[in-house]
């Protein structure tokens, strides 16, 4: 009895049918449409809670403190928006072209906070510059609106070869504004479409495609709903690049669960006539899977709420309640879906009683256990050392991407910054703010002077507390240069007052950095903590868990090596951004796992159903084979849809994960942990027994 695995059912349930199963099912589907229907009305239209795009500092940074303070200046916290006027052949300005200039700074002057700051300014004869002072604390949209303005009064009417550009730090807000503008409808779109692709390949069906498309969608949609709704109640900020993800979050894992619970449906229509009853079967097989991999990333997520970046807790937050929401649709909507219509949802690939299940079929996936059975050490040493060549590459890895090199596609701001670095030095464009006590304010300004990297310090307008002062670096804002400059002035001017405060947007783009790398030391262990605690739940062993995760950790690295290959070959990307390792290795282990949970539980299925481990892991690899490759190449593509917005953070995010996912699929699944489960056969459960729990469940079945 023990290789056995067909069921039968009272061959009348198929013309009766169970009565109570349908009421529930449509019980099910009439709930969801009404709480759609009051989520959608009385919700928000989104996720997205405030307009300021990027993560904001906490409020113990000096960037963040100096920002609170400019705000009691009679100026306020402004910041320089810089037109900047040459000749695109590089010549130098004619005496008409600079009587040009003076001309339009009059009409400039009108669209900044204070009109005599917007005088032309010209260098070597070559550029001109017209500072135009905008507020730092505008929304997104305002701030984007101003420097607009500021771009068609500076280009209107100019002859060429003369041109006009903006740059300066308001103006880069603004780009980066722009490439969030409509980001939500182009990452749903572009992902819809790819999941839509996918599905209609995996299932062959023009029909059973449309119903986890449909119930994916629309949990993704009231996931946001929610996300927007309780975000303000937690105290969380979700921006537009949070709220991207978060649709990419729901539409990979919740399609994941999709291709699980169906591919465990068919298999028990195979094995009895009644749908309900099968459907029945398949969700008791799915559903501890289901919820131990949703639970590990809800919780994993959550673990960037001790983030110290804003945009880190927002992001933590949105896409656990995103995943939260798939789990819900998944294992309660989706069922109901399936199951009312009947079989016919299969046409033309109908499952029929007596045909084989997925386990006892010799497909591909069957072959591959068997290949892999002969020489499990082999091939576990061999999958081992792919993965190690593969994170070799991440030896040279850089972090820290200047902020000029942002974009995929060069906007304005940077294209002023590099025409105006030819004659000035790099960091005019952006000066830090520093300040002291008034008493200091010279004895601190002349300390900032000898500062090397500094170029140059002027003193501005302060208070009855506070001198101003503007410091301009020798090097490009977000570059290393400028980090060791900014550590080594704060150092200087804390000696001259202790009180010295140093900020500005290139400070800010500094202690951004610093807080990412805290809060890379916090998440990383806490997030393999859960893993490891999760899976110890769910599988009731500890050698276990121990392989899986190392095998999903050395995943991640042979993604970052491969990835930053890929970088440096294909892209010439200088560096990674500060956030996108975290990021990175955030979803690849709380996603990556999945895939070793869908098959390991599945194993442990079948060794307490009476198999022993070895024969359990390859009728597992059969069973789960084509339904965990379909979830992986579908879970990579939504990620690789984050390239579809030309910021290179996203970009990089979108391809690590992408290419993690495929090792995971590809590789660590398919081989290596089938591998390390033949290799260590029954203690592969240790301190568990799963097998001599399938031999008495095994004796109590009648003969």
């Amino acid at each position: 009895m023990a290789g056995r695995t067909s069921r039968s059912v009272p061959h009348t349930a198929r013309t009766t049918g169970p009565r109570r199963p349908r009421t529930v099912a449509w019980l099910v589907l009439l709930l969801t449409v009404l709480g759609l229907g009051a989520v959608f009305a009385l919700g928000p239209s989104d996720a997205t809670t405030t307009e300021a795009t990027g993560a904001s500092l906490p409020a113990s940074s000096q960037s963040a403190k100096v920002a609170e303070i400019v705000k009691s200046f009679p100026a306020g916290a402004v910041a320089p928006a810089i037109v900047v006027f040459s000749n695109t052949d590089g010549s130098p300005l004619t005496a008409a072209q600079q009587e040009l200039v003076s001309q339009r700074s009059a009409s400039l002057a009108t669209l900044g906070l204070a009109p005599e700051v917007a005088r032309p300014q010209v260098v070597e004869d070559k550029v001109a510059t017209v500072a135009v002072l905008l507020p730092t604390g505008a929304g997104d949209d305002e701030n984007t609106t101003a420097v607009d303005r500021i771009r068609q009064t500076a280009s209107a009417d100019l002859a060429a070869p003369l041109q006009a550009q903006v740059t300066g730090g308001p103006a880069f807000r603004a780009d980066v504004t722009k490439v969030f503008a409509g980001a939500d409808s182009t990452l749903l779109i572009a992902t819809a479409s790819v999941v839509a692709v996918l599905l209609l390949v995996t299932y062959r069906s023009p029909v059973l495609w449309l119903v986890p498309l449909v119930v994916v969608g629309v949990g993704d949609r009231t996931a946001g709903i929610l996300v927007g709704a309780l975000a303000p109640h937690v105290g969380v900020e979700v921006d537009a690049s949070a709220a991207g993800i978060l649709s990419v979050l729901v539409f990979g894992a919740g399609t994941d669960y999709a291709l699980l619970l169906v591919s465990r449906y068919r298999d028990e229509l195979h094995l009895t006539e009644d749908r309900f009853t099968a459907m029945a079967r398949a969700w008791r097989g799915t559903a501890p899977a289901v919820l131990a991999s949703g639970t590990t990333v809800v919780l994993s997520l959550l673990t960037l709420l001790a983030a110290e970046l804003t945009g880190n807790r927002g992001l933590g937050f949105a896409g656990a309640v995103g995943i939260l929401t798939a789990m819900l649709f998944g294992l309660l909507v989706l069922p109901a879906a399936l199951v009312l219509p009947g079989r016919w949802l299969f046409w033309p690939l109908v499952p029929k009683v007596g045909d084989p299940v997925a386990a006892d079929r010799r497909g591909v996936w069957s072959r591959i256990g068997q290949g892999v059975a002969k020489r499990p050490a082999q091939v576990a040493v061999a999958g081992t050392a792919v993965l190690l060549v593969l994170a070799s590459g991440a030896l040279g890895l850089r972090t820290g991407l200047p902020q000029e090199d942002s974009f995929r596609k060069t906007p304005e701001a940077v294209l002023g910054q590099r025409t105006l670095a030819a004659v000035q030095p790099a960091g005019a464009v952006d000066p830090l703010t520093l300040l002291s006590g008034t008493a200091t304010g010279d004895r601190v300004a002349e300390a900032a002077r000898q500062v090397p990297g500094v170029s140059s310090v002027t003193p501005g307008g302060g208070t009855d507390r506070w001198a101003r002062a503007e410091v301009v670096l020798d090097s490009a804002p977000g570059t290393a240069a400028s980090d060791r400059t900014i550590d080594q002035l704060r150092q200087r001017v804390a000696q001259a007052d202790s009180g010295a405060l140093v900020g500005g947007t290139t400070a800010e783009a500094y202690d951004t950095a610093r807080a990412n790398a805290h809060d890379t030391r916090v998440v990383v262990p806490l997030v393999l903590a859960i893993v490891l605690v999760v899976l110890i739940a769910l599988l009731r062993a500890l050698v276990a868990p121990l392989l899986l995760v190392a095998t999903v950790i050395l995943s991640y690295f042979a993604a970052l090596g491969a990835s930053w290959t890929v970088f440096r070959t294909f892209y010439d990307f200088p560096a990674t951004d500060t956030n996108v390792p975290l990021l990175s290795f955030l979803f690849l282990v709380a996603l990556g796992v999945d895939y070793n949970i869908f098959l390991i539980a599945r194993t442990r299925e079948d060794t307490v159903a009476g198999h022993d481990t070895r024969r359990a892991v390859l009728r597992a690899l059969a069973s789960t084979g084509g339904v965990i490759t379909s979830a992986g190449i579908l879970l990579a593509a939504v990620f690789a849809v984050l390239g579809v917005l030309p910021l290179i953070t996203l970009t990089q995010i979108g391809i690590i994960v992408g290419i993690g996912v495929l090792l995971d699929t590809l590789l660590v699944r398919t081989v290596l942990v089938p591998a390390l489960v033949l290799l260590t056969g029954r203690r592969f459960w240790w301190p568990g027994r799963p097998e001599t729990a399938g031999g008495r469940q095994q004796a109590r079945l009648p003969e």
